[in-house]
């Protein structure tokens, strides 16, 4: 049997997919990136060969800011590429418009008849993405999805702030006040979920499927809320935060071993 195999180191997060030849999910690996890619990397092969992979017959498609650490990968591919392809697979369609909210960057791309037509990146800074997120969760002393569940009893509070340090202050400062806390974390969802909008203004969504993927998929108010400020049913999978390695795997089966 051939395995094919999808890497997507990201900035936070590691996925890995591990498809069969009729493109069936047998592993699906999670794991911190950690400070080094080349150690995760590594993690990642011993992880496999523990579950019986049989290297002399497997293809392996590295995608994310860690590809190139990659040094058993037979092929790198961006991760615009790669989204793309993973979210047509994950959600059963050519035309897709995918929203990618990651931990350093925020990722909006348009696919139509299974190619990527357009793409927006927010790369430049973390406010939007989730690493904003993480930051504001540790600054209220919750978790993330404890942020989120605040965030849906909360209303009426709004983060100007366009930097995710300033930010922040806002934030410490709306504490300081008094505020109540399902409110200062409303704002906070609704800060990235206006930033997204905005990109999204961007690009032509009509007529196509719109999906969340990378790790905030799992939370179903930030895609409630995305719904409503783009106007249109926001999709989420239990398979989108792997979208990327998906998307390289489906590569991987590509290349002749």
């Amino acid at each position: 049997m051939k395995y094919n195999i999808g890497i997507d180191i990201g900035s936070t997060c590691a996925k890995t997919v591990v498809l069969d030849g009729d493109k069936n999910i047998l592993h699906r690996l999670l794991q911190p990136t950690g400070w080094s890619s080349v150690e995760t990397a590594e993690a990642i092969h011993d992880k496999l060969t523990e579950l019986g992979v049989d290297w002399n017959d497997a293809a392996v498609v590295a995608t994310g800011y860690g590809r190139i650490s990659v040094p058993y990968a037979d092929k790198c591919v961006t991760e615009i590429t790669c989204h793309g392809k993973g979210a047509c697979h994950i959600f059963g369609s050519e035309d897709i418009t995918v929203i990618d909210i990651g931990g350093q960057d925020t990722k909006l791309i348009c696919v139509e008849d299974g190619m990527v037509k357009d793409f927006i990146m927010n790369d430049k800074c973390s406010a939007g993405t989730g690493r904003f997120l993480e930051i504001m969760a540790n600054t209220l002393s919750v978790k993330l999805d404890e942020l989120c569940e605040l965030a849906s009893h909360g209303g009426g509070v709004s983060i100007s702030s366009m930097c995710t340090v300033f930010a922040e202050s806002e934030v410490i400062s709306l504490i300081g006040r008094g505020e109540q806390k399902q409110n200062i974390a409303f704002g906070v969802v609704d800060s990235i979920v206006k930033k997204v909008a905005t990109q999204a203004g961007r690009l032509h969504l009509a007529g196509t499927k719109v999906c969340l993927t990378g790790g905030l998929c799992d939370f179903e108010y930030v895609c409630r809320q995305l719904s409503a400020a783009l106007k249109s049913q926001v999709l989420t999978h239990p398979d989108g935060r792997y979208a990327g390695a998906i998307g390289a795997a489906l590569s991987a089966a590509s290349i002749k071993k």
